[in-house]
């Protein structure tokens, strides 16, 4: 993740596209913008024409134009006012867009993309505090660089009506600040890549961590993490200082750049004064809207390292949004087809030879097929690929079943019926499965959510009736679990084997046409085990594919077919053999 390729410009069309809703408020920070230029102007003419009689001709001031300065005083306050209620509108708006489509497109791009992409820690600190950089854009940034679009060109157009020579003036010394302000942004932009890059360094290692402190603790190695966390806090310290003084050095630069134009404009302006060439109206009139002339383009170039960061954590989530998605695997037949792999062959970063290698095998419906072999040989890397979230270095998976790399389209849940899905020889049409899922599965480290079992074992069929649930927990040999004990983060409160069982169970509700499923008994005891072995078996005589990764004997008796891989080095054999159906 990251580098140059995710690089935003300071106005970039990509971010104003994704303002979506927010369009209607950055188009009112359009409008704003002009308005506010033409009250400034207004309120330098009337200070101009109230100021002049008095010193000139001895007038009393003017109620009338002191009411108007006042009005338009009152009114330019409110416009900075609706400026900035705008502006955390839109940027509140666009920032929950962004984490919408991010998180979609995370989604969509699969497991197997984040693992070679970019750690846990970097992209939840890319949704989170990163993202939330884009406030000073929206709210800092983007009104002064509407501002700065329409105020100068309305200042120095009114300048150079009422005095050619000062509009001369302001129109040679005014590119000056546009110009320092970029050569500054570019070296902004470089020290804000380095921050960022530190802040995720310091996410990521943070993280590790944290959540390997049980075992750095018991292998005594906790206090040792000290040093390396403090390493990478001292460069994230170093990075955000050194952003911090250009920052200084780029306000520095732009006030002086800006002082001395307005400087040299009132010389010019009071030697004419005092000669007679210029009246005192239009000199005061001149010598009002000089400064405000540089101030949006001021304003640009001070927030724009305030707003560096954001541009480099949206312009991350644009490089992941740009990633091509994986293609879309095809649709489950009905009734589901024999899945047949081809000549299978994945090859792993850092790995001389493939795994599986050249594997070519079918999965049935209808039958309970066991993939075994020594560690390494690929039985993982096989289910990941019939998920979709591998994809095979060689050969081909007919039809690919991929649990889907886009999202489904919404369907109707299904009506709350007493009929349990996975119980022994249901019809497959009174099955829950919907579109969206097409394969049940428990992977060799189940995830749990926060939440109770039941909610839980719901996750792949949030309406299921009680009696599913229950009879899918029934299933797993979940008989030592309450359905609504609460569990803390990450399955706290169970042990692996229960946390396991859980979620074979929530593999099993849905009914869904094929079911894959990694070390099911492992960790269980003979009596647990028997029960896991006859709902599978019941599983696959309902009508539904089941692969099994194992390396349990009980479990390769009961199959139907088994898949026998070979170990990375060894040589090729013939991968698959098929037993007679074992009754139930």
């Amino acid at each position: 993740m990251g580098g140059e390729a995710g690089t935003l410009r300071p106005l970039d069309r990509r971010l104003l596209r994704q303002a979506g809703r927010a369009r209607a408020a950055i188009g009112g920070l359009a409008g704003l913008g002009a308005v506010t230029a033409g009250l400034t102007i207004a309120q330098a003419w009337l200070l101009a024409t109230v100021i002049a009689p008095v010193f000139i001709d001895k007038a009393t001031l003017s109620a009338t134009a002191l009411t108007a300065l006042a009005g338009v005083t009152v009114a330019r306050a409110t416009a900075a006012w609706a400026t900035q209620a705008l502006a955390q509108r839109a940027s509140a708006t666009v920032k929950s867009q962004l984490r919408g489509a991010l998180l979609a497109q995370l989604v969509a791009l699969g497991p197997a993309w984040r693992r070679v992409s970019g750690s846990t820690a970097a992209l939840t600190q890319l949704a989170t505090t990163g993202l939330d950089g884009l406030d000073g854009y929206f709210t800092s940034y983007l009104p002064a660089l509407l501002l700065a679009a329409a105020v100068p060109l309305a200042v120095l157009a009114t300048i150079a009506a009422a005095d050619p020579l000062s509009g001369l003036t302001v129109a040679l010394t005014l590119p000056l600040v546009p110009l320092f302000g970029a050569l500054i942004g570019m070296a902004a932009g470089r020290h804000a890549r380095r921050r960022w890059q530190a802040l995720a360094t310091l996410a990521h290692h943070f993280q590790d961590v944290v959540g390997g402190l049980p075992t750095l603790r018991v292998f005594g190695r906790a206090g040792a993490q000290r040093s390396q966390i403090a390493r990478v806090t001292a460069e994230y310290r170093r990075a955000t200082m050194a952003t911090l003084r250009l920052a200084f050095a780029s306000s520095l630069a732009l006030e002086l750049t800006a002082t001395m134009s307005v400087a040299l404009v009132a010389t010019e302006a009071g030697l004419r004064l005092a000669g007679g060439q210029l009246t005192l109206r239009t000199a005061l009139l001149v010598l009002i809207l000089a400064p405000e002339a540089y101030l949006p383009l001021r304003a640009v170039g001070g927030q724009f390292h305030a707003t560096a960061d954001g541009l480099t954590a949206a312009g991350q989530v644009f490089a992941i949004l740009e990633t091509p998605l994986p293609a879309a695997p095809a649709a489950p037949a009905t009734p589901p087809a024999t899945i047949r792999i081809e000549n299978l062959s994945v090859r792993h970063e850092g790995r001389a030879r493939a795994a599986p290698s050249g594997l070519t095998a079918a999965i049935a419906p209808g039958r309970l097929t066991a993939v075994t072999g020594p560690s390494g040989c690929g039985k993982s890397t096989l289910l990941s690929c019939l998920l979709g979230f591998t994809e095979p270095s060689a050969g081909r998976i007919s039809p690919r079943p991929g649990h889907g790399v886009r999202p489904a389209p919404e369907v109707p849940p299904a009506p709350a019926s007493p009929v349990i899905p996975n119980g022994g020889g249901v019809p497959p049409a009174a099955r829950h499965s919907p579109a969206s899922l097409v394969a049940g599965w428990l992977p060799q480290h189940p995830t749990l959510f926060t939440g109770t079992v039941a909610a839980n074992i719901r996750l792949g069929w949030p309406d299921a009736p009680d009696a599913a649930v229950a009879a899918a927990a029934a299933g797993a040999a979940l008989d030592d679990v309450g359905l609504d004990q609460l569990l803390a983060e990450r399955g706290g409160g169970l042990s692996s084997g229960q946390r396991r069982r859980v979620a074979l169970a929530r593999a099993l509700l849905p009914g869904a046409p094929l079911l894959l499923i990694d070390e099911p008994t492992a960790g269980l005891d003979p009596a647990r085990e028997a029960v896991v072995i006859a709902t599978l078996r019941r599983y696959a005589a309902a009508g539904n594919a089941v692969l099994v990764v194992t390396h349990h004997a009980a479990v390769i008796a009961a199959a139907d077919d088994v898949i026998t891989l070979a170990a990375p080095g060894e040589p090729d054999r013939p991968p698959a053999t098929t037993r007679a159906e074992v009754p139930a």
